[in-house]
């Protein structure tokens, strides 16, 4: 799947389906639904899913707990912007599938 798959699947509400939590979290994210986004990311121990609880933590504004996931993931903080970095981290994992 690209990233234009993807994201055209924003569009029509329908998940996609076979994906990894840290995916499934930026779908959900990406569909107005953070509180969704967060669980899914909480209840991966992965790598992948640390950098995604970053993402989600500096989305809502709690730089420390973002920072704090970010280390965790062995990741440096980024300091580009949240799409960017939504955009970055579902093409990275896409690639993975």
């Amino acid at each position: 799947m690209t990233i234009t798959e993807f994201t055209e699947t924003l569009k029509t509400g329908a998940e996609p389906v076979d994906l990894e939590k840290p995916l499934q979290a930026l779908w959900h994210d990406a569909r107005g639904a953070w509180a969704r986004a967060h669980d899914l990311a909480q209840a991966d121990s992965g790598i992948d899913a640390a950098r995604v609880h970053a993402y989600l933590h500096r989305k809502e504004g709690d730089e420390s707990n973002a920072l704090y996931w970010y280390t965790r993931a062995g990741s440096p903080a980024v300091s580009f912007s949240l799409e960017e970095e939504w955009e970055s981290l579902v093409s990275e994992f896409l690639k993975k599938k």
